[in-house]
């Protein structure tokens, strides 16, 4: 069941940004007067799962799910159609149109995707609001798990108070700009200090394959207590949260995990908060590998940490025309971040290429349940994605096709068809090798991980 949603929540995200991705090249093409041969959704390499000819236009869906396109009459796309290009150009084709005309058809695609990002977040900005947990309200500091982290200088009980010089204001905010940052400010024990991370610290991150980095603070909360457990009879219940051990109290699973090592094959006395109200005390065993034989939670819904007096959270609604400036804010904001990201990427020396993933990394961002707001906020992210990599300067992408139209503009002498052609087909040779080797790290992830 947990796959069906995933999966839905994917292919609804993706038919929907191919979808209007093209349909930002179909109106302006149809605007200009320009034929449109074939609108499609997916890939119909071979043939189609359905199609229909309404006008001059074949709309249809592929059975492959890795895009969609439209085929524009007179245009050197990924069809290779030589023998239409070979006759004299017609009124009605790209080719035969004003320059200025062809470059709006192909920016009409990324031109959709950032509009459709920047309308998401307003409308969430507006039904949903915000909720965040200001760094200010982390009294005890954040819970740094990662082994890459501590060796870079990172610790739990560490406030970090800005990156690069930044000021973090926002714990949301806190992973992204340490993982792309260099230089951080923090403070310890009381005393403030700037920790170096190394150039490749994201690629140790990788490396490392830990799942979590920086994250609250967490209670100690009793998550499963398995039948052959040697505390099974000792009273301790599930959503049981251990406060102390010996009376050395203990508010976060870091510190219960230090007073196990303490007490390693020892019986101790552990104080224990029941329905978030009664203090209890009960026996529990330490085995010599400093383990209870339980289950804790690995996270506590924000609701329950705010009842339970362990963070303060601050809930902000917009008003309709409030949201307009948020909304679009929030996609810049989105826009550098994933700047920052393909920037890293690009530089061999920070080891980023090695996070880089497929549709199968796409399809693990989506939640194992259905949620609008998570859906939403995907769709809002990939849409900013999409235009931004469609406007990379690579032939056989839309960007590819605005360098040249650029170039038709500045220059005034347009490229040849027959360079048009070889480009296209160095372009597509490049973006098939991007595609492998996304993908094929997300074969290697699922087999060695």
């Amino acid at each position: 069941m947990e796959f069906v949603i995933k999966i839905s929540q994917f292919l609804l995200s993706l038919s929907l940004l191919i979808v209007l991705h093209e349909l930002g090249h179909f109106i302006p093409a149809k605007l200009f007067k320009t034929r449109v041969e074939k609108f499609y959704l997916f890939f119909d390499i071979k043939y189609s799962l359905f199609k229909k000819k309404i006008g001059e236009t074949v709309y249809g869906i592929g059975w492959l799910p890795l895009g969609g396109y439209v085929k524009i009459s007179g245009m050197i796309d990924e069809s290779m159609d030589k023998e239409q290009m070979a006759q004299e150009p017609q009124p009605w084709e790209f080719r035969s149109k004003p320059a200025w005309q062809r470059l709006i058809i192909m920016l009409g695609g990324v031109t959709v995707n950032f509009i459709l990002a920047i309308l998401i977040y307003i409308g969430m900005t507006f039904y949903y609001g915000d909720k965040i947990l200001p760094v200010e309200n982390i009294k005890d500091g954040l819970a740094i798990s990662s082994t890459v982290a501590n060796k870079a200088g990172l610790l739990t009980g560490d406030k970090i108070i800005s990156v690069d010089g930044e000021t973090i204001t926002n714990f949301s905010e806190i992973s992204e700009k340490v993982l792309f940052g260099k230089e951080i400010t923090l403070v310890r024990n009381g005393k403030q200090e700037i920790v170096t991370l190394p150039e490749d610290f994201l690629a140790q991150l990788i490396d490392s394959k830990e799942k979590s980095f920086i994250e609250k603070r967490m209670p100690f909360v009793i998550a499963q207590i398995p039948d052959t457990s040697f505390n099974k009879t000792s009273g301790i219940k599930v959503g049981d949260i251990v406060t102390a051990v010996n009376n050395n109290k203990t508010k976060y699973i870091d510190e219960v995990k230090g007073a196990l090592e303490q007490y390693k094959g020892q019986e101790v006395a552990a104080t224990i908060l029941r329905d978030g109200k009664d203090e209890v005390t009960v026996p529990l065993k330490i085995n010599e590998e400093g383990q209870l034989n339980l289950f804790f939670a690995s996270g506590v819904p924000d609701s329950n940490l705010e009842k339970l007096g362990y963070y303060e959270f601050e809930t902000k609604k917009y008003g309709f025309f409030e949201s307009f400036p948020v909304g679009m804010q929030k996609a810049w904001d989105k826009l550098g971040s994933y700047i920052k990201q393909v920037k890293a990427i690009f530089t061999p020396s920070t080891g980023a290429y090695k996070g880089v993933g497929g549709f199968k990394a796409i399809y693990d961002i989506f939640p194992d349940f259905w949620s609008w707001q998570a859906f939403w906020g995907i769709t809002a992210f990939l849409s900013i994605m999409l235009g931004f990599l469609n406007l990379l300067p690579i032939p056989a992408l839309d960007g590819g096709h605005v360098m040249f139209l650029l170039y038709e503009m500045i220059s005034g002498r347009k490229p040849s068809d027959k360079f048009l052609e070889y480009a296209q087909m160095v372009g597509f040779f490049i973006l098939i090798a991007l595609v492998l080797f996304a993908n094929g790290n997300d074969i290697f992830k699922a087999i060695f991980d």
